[in-house]
C-alpha cells in the first residue's frame, strides 16, 4: 500500500490500532452504566381509594361502602362566605410578626439614639476640654499680669525709696554744710544788704554758693569747671562762665592762641555741644576769650584747640 510504504508509517499503524482496540476494551468493561428502565424520583404514596383510612392491613381492591352509624352526623357543607371569613380571621389573629418587626424597629430606634448620644457625649467632653484649656490660659494671663503689676509697683517703690534717700542725702549734707559756715539757716540773721536781680529785698543765690559768682542757677559750687585741651599746653588762668539761665548740658568752644599764650579767637557750640542755647553758649565763650595759657615759642602762630564746659543745675 502507497500509505505504508514506509517501516515508520507502518509501525505508526500498528500502534494506533492497538490504542483503537485497547480504548474500545475499556469502555466496554467499564463504561458508564445506567438503569433500565430508568430510576424514577419524587415521593412515593401509599395505593388507596379515599383520603382518609386506619388499620394495618393493605386492600388490594377498592373497599366496600362502610354502614353509615346512627349517631355520626352527616357532614354539612358550610358555605363558602363563612369559610372566607373563618381563613381571614385565622390569618389576622397572629400577631407574633407585628411583635417582631415592632421589636425590630424599636432596637434599631435605640441604636440610632444611642449613638446620637455618644456623639453629644463626645461634644460635650469636647467643649469641657475646650473650657478647661481656655480657663487654664486665662489664669496664666492673669497670674502674668498680676507679676507684671507686682514688678512695677516694685520698680515704683524702690525708685520713691530712691529718690527718698538722695533727698535725705542732699539733706543731710546741706545742714552739715550750713552747720559748718556758721548755721545760715538757723541764725537770726544779722547781716545788712542784699544783693540779686530781682525786685524784691534779699539775697538771691545759694548758701553753697560762691559770693563773688554772678550766676544765680544751679545748685551752688564755684561754678562749672573746664577742660583746657591744647596740646601739652597749659591753662595758666581759667575764668569761670557765669550761669545766667536755668539750663545745664555741654558745651564745647573751639579755640585758637598765640606763641604768647592768648586766646586771640574762640566760637561755642562745636561738636560734642549737648545743649547749644545762647545763654549758655555766649557765657562759655566769654569764658574761653579770658583765658591765658602759657607762652611758646615752638608754637604755631594761630594754634588751635578746645575747651569743655558742663553745666549742671544738680550736683
Amino acid at each position: 500500500m502507497s500509505f505504508l510504504d514506509t517501516s515508520h508509517k507502518r509501525k505508526s499503524a500498528v500502534m494506533t490500532s492497538i490504542i483503537a482496540v485497547i480504548m474500545l476494551l475499556l469502555m466496554f468493561l467499564f463504561g458508564l452504566t445506567y438503569f433500565d428502565p430508568p430510576k424514577e424520583y419524587g415521593i412515593a404514596v401509599n395505593f388507596g381509594t379515599t383520603d382518609y383510612g386506619s388499620g394495618n392491613k393493605q386492600p388490594t381492591e377498592a373497599l366496600k361502602p362502610a354502614e353509615q352509624s346512627p349517631d355520626v352526623a352527616e357532614p354539612v357543607e358550610q358555605p363558602v362566605e363563612e369559610l372566607m371569613e373563618e381563613v381571614i380571621e385565622e390569618v389576622a389573629e397572629p400577631d407574633a410578626a407585628p411583635e417582631e418587626v415592632s421589636e425590630e424597629v424599636i432596637t434599631q430606634a435605640n441604636e440610632e439614639a444611642i449613638a446620637i448620644k455618644k456623639k453629644e457625649e463626645a461634644k460635650k467632653r469636647e467643649e469641657a476640654e475646650a473650657k478647661a484649656i481656655a480657663e487654664r490660659k486665662a489664669e496664666a494671663e492673669r497670674k502674668a499680669e498680676k507679676e507684671r503689676q507686682a514688678e512695677v509697683e516694685r520698680q515704683r517703690v524702690a525708685e520713691q525709696q530712691r529718690i527718698e534717700k538722695d533727698r535725705q542725702e542732699k539733706e543731710a549734707k546741706r545742714k552739715n554744710l550750713d552747720a559748718l559756715m556758721g548755721g545760715f539757716s538757723d541764725s537770726d540773721g544779722k547781716a545788712d544788704g542784699g544783693e540779686g536781680d530781682d525786685n524784691k529785698a534779699g539775697d538771691k543765690g545759694k548758701v553753697t554758693g560762691d559770693p563773688n559768682a554772678s550766676g544765680y542757677y544751679g545748685v551752688g559750687g564755684d561754678g562749672s569747671g573746664g577742660n583746657y585741651r591744647l596740646g601739652n599746653r597749659n591753662a595758666l588762668n581759667r575764668p569761670k562762665p557765669d550761669y545766667p539761665c536755668n539750663e545745664e548740658g555741654k558745651v564745647v568752644v573751639t579755640i585758637y592762641v598765640d606763641q604768647s599764650g592768648n586766646v586771640v579767637a574762640a566760637e561755642a557750640g562745636a561738636k560734642g555741644t549737648t545743649n547749644s542755647a545762647p545763654c549758655l553758649l555766649n557765657e562759655a565763650k566769654e569764658a574761653a576769650l579770658k583765658t591765658k595759657f602759657n607762652k611758646d615759642a615752638k608754637a604755631p602762630p594761630k594754634q588751635q584747640g578746645a575747651i569743655i564746659y558742663n553745666f549742671s543745675l544738680s550736683e
